[in-house]
């Protein structure tokens, strides 16, 4: 059984004393019953008129409140209170609701609003008592995902992705009827914040995301939201290792390698994996051809950065915790060819050291990796597998010349060469990157090799 805080049970007694009733409701209760710790809890109080409720609210400390047409009440970082309430769709947008509380109202009324049944689940807070108007136990126990009202489920939009999330996150099927009210629903009144939010809890809180992106075609919401996405359907895979051959198809399977790869990494960059595996092959509709007797993708890794750029506004990825998150996406989509490319030409030190300039190596090698891993369909023979051999020496390459992270720091700075007497001015940066270049081939390895380059460059401009 869940371990509930000591003050929402606090708050359940205050409320039964008063007479009112306090449930446990939605996610928090659909978790548990699913065997996971619930991280946040939602609460309705049933019976207590408003003014009232915020009374004993209040003698619990601090109150934030959200919404005053509806009032849901904040406490602490993981508790929201609210009354039952009705909603009723007057104008487009997330926001076109008109929204009533109703302390009297039934459960089953109250539990209605909601998108799907495992989500209109009830728990008293004191008894434990479950409430289930529409069978979301049931539905939990069979991994279906399926509304609860066919008459108010299209009233927000955002349910349709709710539902690919869902699926993804808990591996559950969506049931037929279902598919088909999402199929129906315009998408295109969603904010993008509200868009990013859905596809990232798919990419990072599943353990195979492509069941959500496949559900993302499945439920039109591509053909809607996705182009870039869509235009992968149909679109031979070089290699034909698939029967049906489509990128799309290859594109899922890389995700699902990609997600197995990011544990390790901070917040910002799982997701600029993610995104970059989504995004990886977005130049292959532009450039596959078939001639000298295959299908042929030349150049779809530059082809492909228009299309990630378009594909990542329409999220509004920029950067997050300070990281920038859309340029490294952009360069992991145009570079993600070149751990394969360096495995066989075997360049210099200097080129790892130039292509850290441009992305993080270590984050192209896991994508690197992604995209070769998930050439291996089930039905291939294990001996005929694609492997990361390629990419394993990359990354090795790379950490042995500590760049795997980032390229390594110029050591001539434009203080050494102001106290060598040059005064600032055109010339102090060309000698800085000259300089800087030996340095990355490994011509300049100290402080002292650098000023003695510095020198004759300053002679050499006199």
């Amino acid at each position: 059984m869940t371990a509930i805080s000591k003050k929402i049970i606090e708050l359940a007694e205050l409320v039964k004393q008063n007479g009112g009733r306090a449930m446990l409701v939605g996610g928090c209760v659909r978790d548990e019953l699913m065997n996971v710790e619930p991280k946040d809890f939602d609460v309705e109080v049933y019976g207590i008129e408003p003014p009232k409720l915020r009374e004993i609210l209040a003698r619990s400390g601090k109150v934030d409140v959200v919404g005053e047409a509806f009032t849901v009440y904040k406490i602490g970082s993981n508790l929201d209170v609210a009354l039952p309430r009705r909603e009723r769709k007057v104008g487009r947008g997330h926001k076109g609701f008109v929204v009533e509380g109703d302390p009297q109202m039934s459960f089953a009324e109250a539990s209605k609003r909601r998108d799907f049944t495992v989500n209109a689940i009830l728990k008293d807070v004191l008894t434990g008592e479950i409430i289930d108007c529409y069978n979301g136990r049931a539905d939990i126990k069979d991994k279906i995902l399926r509304v609860v009202s066919k008459e108010t489920f299209a009233e927000d939009s955002l349910r349709v992705l709710r539902a690919a999330q869902f699926a993804a996150r808990f591996d559950f099927e969506i049931e037929a009827e279902t598919i088909e009210i999402c199929r129906s629903i315009d998408l295109t009144d969603l904010p993008k914040e509200r868009i990013w939010s859905e596809l990232e809890k798919l990419l990072l809180k599943s353990e195979k995301p492509s069941i959500g992106l496949q559900y993302f075609y499945n439920l039109n919401i591509t053909d809607q939201l996705f182009p870039e996405l869509a235009a992968l359907v149909g679109v031979p895979q070089e290699k034909e290792w698939h029967p049906e051959g489509n990128v799309d198809v290859h594109t899922l399977m890389v995700v699902d390698e990609a997600r197995k790869l990011i544990d390790d990494l901070p917040y910002s960059k799982q997701i600029t994996v993610m995104l970059g595996a989504v995004c990886h092959d977005f130049g292959k509709p532009a450039t596959t051809k078939f001639f000298d007797g295959r299908w042929r993708s030349h150049a779809h890794d530059e082809a492909g950065v228009e299309p990630t750029i378009g594909f990542l506004n329409k999220l509004g990825i920029f950067t997050l915790d300070g990281y920038d998150v859309r340029g490294q996406v952009v360069q992991l989509v145009r570079y993600h060819l070149l751990p394969g490319m360096f495995y066989k030409s075997k360049p210099g030190d200097g080129a790892f050291r130039r292509l850290a300039r441009k992305v993080e190596p270590d984050l192209l090698y896991r994508v690197s990796k992604a995209d070769s891993l998930g050439r291996n369909p089930e039905w291939l023979p294990k001996e005929k597998w694609f492997d990361a051999e390629a990419q394993e020496w990359f990354i090795e390459r790379a950490r042995e010349l500590a760049v795997e992270q980032k390229a390594p720091p110029r050591i001539l700075l434009g203080r050494h060469l102001i106290e060598l007497g040059l005064a600032p001015s055109p010339d102090f940066k060309r000698i800085l990157d000259a300089v800087y270049e030996m340095q990355l081939d490994g011509r300049v390895v100290n402080l002292d090799e650098a000023i003695a380059e510095a020198e004759l460059l300053i002679e050499k401009s006199v």
